[in-house]
């Protein structure tokens, strides 16, 4: 008897009740199973064509995956791929500023880079989202020109070494909670060059997020410090979560998710939790809390991949990579409709941009999420390797997201993916 058939047969409260079934549909939405348990669901849909906006076709997979080989091959050559993860846009234009950090931080402890390394990535992957195809950012000790994700990485880069997260002008090198909550507009303007002649999308969504930060950061001292709250006290809370120096990439995900759910704006909420990147789709059945639910934590595992090299620096032995999904954003999306994998049904799929929340979209990303599955399964077996010699890491960042990009500035000049998604800049 489960522990709610057992509730129901002594009759409790029904208010407890319904709080016991509200925490368990819960932490169910905040699990990677629960995000390939609901994009499976919509995937089988789309393989019978029973879905409303995209069809599957699995012909097609082969000949995807020895695209993404390809790539592959031309970027690493000697299959030494790293982990798909914010690092490695801090690497863009082979200008080596993980290098240049390391030296800024050399005389600290290694605890204490570790905390201002996560101090930097938590806040470049909240501004990550979508920066819209007219902006750039010139970086001034380079000159070089970059655009989107590698744009937004290196913009808040030299953001963070400038003090610009910090309230504390005698220590620049930390985002804090003071820092973050008086974060404004003009600075990130600023810092990241926008202006009427460089728009970027989403501004005030972003300065709400880092506000939200703040506020979030002393909320929960047994996360982030009772004293000076900074994200990068979590790297001492997820040391005491390991065991024999062994730390599950489960684990950085739930404690990602525990700590950063509330930064979110007007997202559905269930036992009063903000429930973050998770939407309704009406091709999942009803019945059960939450059952229409379609979670997908893409910033949240973005986040979780980009912390995992700190803590290995600090001796951590990561472990369960796979549990952890494809990140279903436009690249991995862009690459699964360019390369044929998913036919949109209608030609306004393509030709007209889409809500975050409507069903276009989140089919989409669901689909892409198993589709990412499919094909790292794929490349796997073509080179005759396994999840432990191969992990959806390495496979993400060698990789599918290239080879999004890569057939995306085939297909259309500017690069842009195939479908166009409205962005608030706290998703995508």
């Amino acid at each position: 008897m489960s522990s709610i058939q057992a509730n129901q047969a002594n009759q409790p409260d029904p208010i407890v009740q319904s709080s016991v079934a509200e925490q368990q549909a819960l932490a169910y939405l905040r699990s990677t199973q629960a995000i390939r348990d609901r994009c499976g669901f919509l995937f089988d849909l789309a393989c019978q064509d029973k879905l409303q906006s995209f069809r599957c076709n699995l012909n097609q997979l082969d000949r995807a995956a020895t695209y993404v080989l390809k790539v592959m091959q031309q970027r690493y050559p000697d299959w030494q791929i790293p982990f798909h993860s914010r690092w490695r846009h801090f690497e863009a234009g082979n200008s080596d500023r993980i290098a240049y950090l390391n030296t800024v931080l050399a005389g600290l402890s290694p605890l204490e880079q570790a905390r201002t390394q996560f101090d930097l990535v938590i806040v470049s992957v909240l501004l990550d989202a979508g920066a819209g195809l007219s902006w750039q950012y010139v970086e001034p000790n380079t000159n070089q020109v970059f655009r989107r994700s590698e744009g937004l990485a290196i913009a808040s880069f030299h953001l963070f070494l400038q003090g610009g997260f910090s309230s504390d002008p005698n220590c620049p090198l930390q985002a804090n909670a003071h820092g973050l909550q008086n974060f404004t507009e003009s600075t990130l303007k600023q810092g990241f060059q926008v202006s009427e002649h460089n728009p970027l999308v989403g501004v005030s969504g972003r300065v709400q997020l880092m506000q939200q930060l703040g506020q979030v950061l002393q909320q929960s001292p047994l996360l982030f410090g009772a004293d000076n709250p900074r994200p990068g006290y979590l790297v001492d809370y997820l040391m005491q979560q390991s065991g024999d120096g062994i730390l599950s990439a489960h684990t950085v995900f739930e404690v990602v998710l525990a700590g950063f759910s509330e930064i979110w704006p007007g997202r559905s909420r269930l036992a009063s939790v903000n429930l973050g990147d998770v939407w309704r789709h009406s091709a999942l059945p009803k019945g059960t809390m939450g059952a229409q639910l379609v979670p997908f934590h893409k910033l949240s595992q973005w986040l979780t991949y980009s912390l995992l090299e700190p803590l290995q620096a600090l001796g951590l032995t990561i472990v369960g990579l796979d549990e952890l999904t494809g990140l279903p954003e436009y690249r991995n999306g862009g690459l699964c409709v360019d390369l044929g994998l998913l036919q949109p049904k209608s030609e306004a799929i393509v030709t007209q941009p889409h809500a975050v929340d409507s069903e276009v979209i989140v089919e989409w990303r669901a689909l892409t999420v198993i589709l990412i599955d499919r094909l790292a399964q794929t490349i796997r077996q073509k080179l005759s390797m396994t999840p432990e010699t191969l992990p959806l890491a390495k496979v993400l960042e060698g990789g599918t997201w290239a080879a999004g990009r890569a057939i995306a500035a085939d297909r259309r000049a500017d690069g842009r993916p195939p479908i166009q998604i409205i962005s608030d800049g706290t998703v995508f």
